[in-house]
């Protein structure tokens, strides 16, 4: 295929031409997408393919499962897996008659590792159905027609080719795209900005290094995040992937790439990172993610509240919006030497609840602790599910020098080109430039129009309550001690800057205008909030009164003319 669109939209037009009728539409997906992960692992396989199974052949007699599984290793030449049987997609077309037994074979030969990822396609469930409907050999026979060898399809296209089929998909099965898939330039973006003022750190030899995603869907973000360490940075460093992911079909995409870039697929995890940990006591050096945006964690309440690991001890978001449950997961793993965190969030985790609120409190539990880097509002209308306002938090334990005490606000909401065509909500794409802009403005750390910097305490401020006397027939009412009483109908609360002095504040803002009223400082609550529009907010002055005059009169003037023709 000459690039990964003709080959999504060849993948696409195979299963609408071969499916259509034995399969509805919603299952398209289930059946396509363990095919494209076979035929993938075909193009890995096909060098070493005829020597690990001559391999096999000479010591299948004399050796179980596990105590060959070194010697085909080594015969797989690097690769982390193998296939023994004398099959792959190719070698199935050629023989019609015999396709379900034989494709049963080649199933059964693939690697330990393999088999148990393929297992969470149902993919015996599905080679019955094409089976049952003589489906099985054409499809198959189709894929032949698909070149996804690596030396033809280098892992960044595969991710693409992922990432248009699998919309295509969802969007058939009415399902949310986004939940599984994060564009690509967005990704690189975050990998840009969380690596950018890394260069020191990463040089030298014998340097390891882990790159951890709690919700890493298709596994995107970290193969790229390992790309760019070792393409940009310093090509000696060992990146070592992690990553964790509750749907099965994602699981085991992300599962099938980390096992094709030689790394050790035992480190994806498949569960709920709240309450299925897969990575109990680790610490990671770089972690990112994209948790999908207003996903309910009821069902999970019990486990998260009593959480043995104590990962959410500083608040519980409402239950309806899990996002800042997945940064506290990734705060719990930070190294002690330091590590550095990016995130995706919606608009709520960054004004939602009120002073003492849970996400307030986990606000106020990060800025207080200095771990907060910078924030950066993105363009709206780039995820496919939804065309909501999204940004990308920074978060850090080892913050440079120039850094400490700060945050930094990127208002890149402006940095986009439009789709040529758009993919569900998805309208606008950020380009190579626009995300070299970006990081520039981030490492540059100065103040202009796209970028301000506040201290940490900035964002911080005392709800505190204000009463007013009671009345009754214009007489102040006072308890058994001869103390006035508030009136709560008239209570009122004033949010005061935290670099305020609340008492100087109260007799400048309120007296004035409410001499009666007086503060409860033992209901005092600090909370914190970050509101982006109110810091990029630039004010345009009215048009001069004698100009929006003069517009009326010439308006009315006109108007007059074209009755007056109008009557005539």
């Amino acid at each position: 295929m000459a690039n990964f669109q003709e080959t999504a939209n060849f993948i696409w037009q195979v299963a609408d031409d071969i499916l259509r009728g034995a399969f509805k539409p919603h299952e398209y997906g289930d059946v396509i997408l363990p095919f494209v992960v076979l035929r993938r692992l075909d193009g890995v396989l096909e060098p070493v393919k005829d020597r690990v199974i001559a391999i096999y052949a000479q010591f299948k007699d004399h050796l179980d499962e596990d105590g060959v599984h070194p010697v085909l290793l080594q015969a797989a030449q690097g690769r982390q897996f193998y296939n023994t049987s004398l099959y792959d997609l190719r070698r199935l077309a050629q023989d019609a008659n015999n396709i379900e037994l034989n494709f049963k074979a080649y199933i059964n030969g693939f690697s330990k590792n393999v088999r148990s990822m393929i297992e969470h396609f149902q993919i015996d469930k599905i080679v019955g159905k094409l089976s049952r409907n003589n489906l099985l050999f054409m499809l198959v026979s189709k894929f032949t027609e698909v070149n996804l060898n690596p030396s033809e399809v280098s892992n960044h296209e595969m991710g693409l080719i992922f990432e248009h089929v699998i919309y295509k998909f969802y969007e058939m099965s009415n399902e949310t795209a986004g939940e599984h898939y994060t564009p690509r330039e967005v990704i690189r973006l975050m990998v840009n900005l969380l690596f950018a003022e890394q260069s020191e750190e990463l040089q030298g030899k014998g340097l390891v290094r882990s790159v951890f995603d709690p919700a890493c869907g298709t596994g995107g973000m970290l193969t790229i995040a390992k790309a760019h360490i070792q393409e940009q940075i310093n090509p000696n460093v060992e990146i070592v992937l992690y990553g964790q992911e509750i749907n099965e079909q994602t699981y085991a995409i992300a599962k099938s790439d980390v096992l094709i870039m030689g790394e050790n697929a035992e480190n994806i995890k498949l569960g709920s990172s709240f309450s299925q940990d897969g990575f109990v006591g680790r610490q990671f050096d770089y972690m990112l993610s994209n948790p999908p945006f207003g996903v309910s964690w009821k069902k999970e309440e019990a486990f998260i509240k009593n959480d043995p690991q104590q990962r959410f001890h500083a608040g519980l978001p409402r239950s309806s919006d899990g996002a800042l449950l997945f940064l506290q997961h990734k705060i719990s793993k930070m190294q002690a030497r330091g590590s550095r965190i990016a995130i995706v969030f919606n608009g709520s985790p960054l004004f939602t609840g009120d002073a003492g609120s849970g996400e307030s409190d986990i606000r106020k539990w990060i800025i207080e602790n200095d771990w907060l880097e910078a924030i950066v509002a993105l363009p709206t209308d780039l995820f496919y599910n939804t065309g909501i306002a999204t940004y990308i938090w920074l978060v850090t334990n080892k913050k440079p020098a120039h850094r400490v005490g700060k945050v930094q606000l990127i208002n890149a909401t402006g940095f986009c080109k439009n789709m040529r065509k758009s993919l569900g909500s998805k309208r606008h794409y950020i380009s190579a430039e626009q995300i070299a802009e970006i990081s520039a403005i981030y490492t540059g750390f100065e103040t202009g129009p796209y970028c301000k910097i506040y201290d940490n305490d900035d964002f911080g401020f005392t709800k505190v309550t204000v009463e007013r006397l009671l009345l009754e027939n214009g007489k102040i009412v006072t308890d058994s001690k001869g103390q006035p009483k508030a009136d709560s109908k008239l209570r009122d609360y004033e949010k005061i800057p935290l670099k305020e002095d609340i008492d100087a504040y109260f007799e400048r803002e309120v007296k004035p205008h409410v001499p009666d009223a007086w503060l409860d400082r033992s209901k005092d609550k600090v909370g914190y909030e970050i509101n982006f529009t109110k810091y990029f907010y630039q004010y345009t002055p009215l048009e001069p009164l004698e100009r929006i005059k003069a517009d009326i009169l010439r308006l009315e003037a006109e108007t007059e003319g074209l009755l007056q023709e109008i009557l005539t």
